[in-house]
């Protein structure tokens, strides 16, 4: 059976979840603007490329995202667990550079269930934590029309199946839609004359 895109997007609260892929900034982006309070994002202070919150304002409110810049990997795992565990804000993005363990993943999960917080961990491809309640990776879609299509896959999912999905942001309603594969109808085979 399929899984439905509206039974695992927006993301599951009380849950941390992971997100690979070139287009990863762009969920977490998507992500801050569906959630329904304020969202806080941690970065390694040593990594060049920050976060410009003026980027944001297509998918988000920038007004309602706190960027925090920590010393190295276990500064963010200490500031994310934290955060999710104190309920202050609704969602909170971290950016890691290292891989994530079993036990921290673990830690991160029971911290966003006490706090009653969505975590989103943007990770390199096999960084992972099995302890993730899904992991994600996004790509973008080629499309003539669209440039914002992206094609969004569920690689692993705790309560359910896995699936992708090929998206566009809808700029006028301010969300995700999912975009509709063609379908061939079954009289439409070309014939040879």
């Amino acid at each position: 059976m399929r899984v439905r895109f509206s039974d695992v997007f927006p993301l599951k609260a009380c849950r941390y979840h992971e997100v690979t892929g070139a287009g990863s900034y762009s969920f977490a982006a998507i992500c801050c603007g569906v959630t329904s309070g304020k969202a806080i994002w941690f970065v390694e202070g040593w990594v060049p490329e920050v976060l410009n919150p003026h980027g944001l304002q297509t998918y988000c409110d920038p007004h309602r995202v706190l960027i925090g810049k920590c010393a190295g990997a276990l500064d963010i795992l200490a500031a994310t667990e934290e955060s999710l565990r104190s309920g202050s804000v609704s969602l909170v993005v971290a950016e890691l550079t290292k891989p994530l363990s079993l036990i921290a993943g673990r830690r991160l999960q029971l911290a966003a269930e006490a706090g009653s917080s969505t975590g989103l961990m943007i990770v390199r491809e096999g960084m992972g934590s099995n302890a993730t309640q899904t992991r994600w990776s996004i790509s973008p879609a080629y499309s003539p029309d669209d440039s914002t299509q992206m094609r969004w896959e569920l690689n692993k999912n705790k309560e359910g199946t896995c699936g992708n999905w090929k998206v566009c942001w809808n700029d006028e309603a301010h969300r995700i839609s999912v975009v509709s594969e063609p379908a061939q109808r079954a009289h439409s085979a070309h014939k040879a004359y």
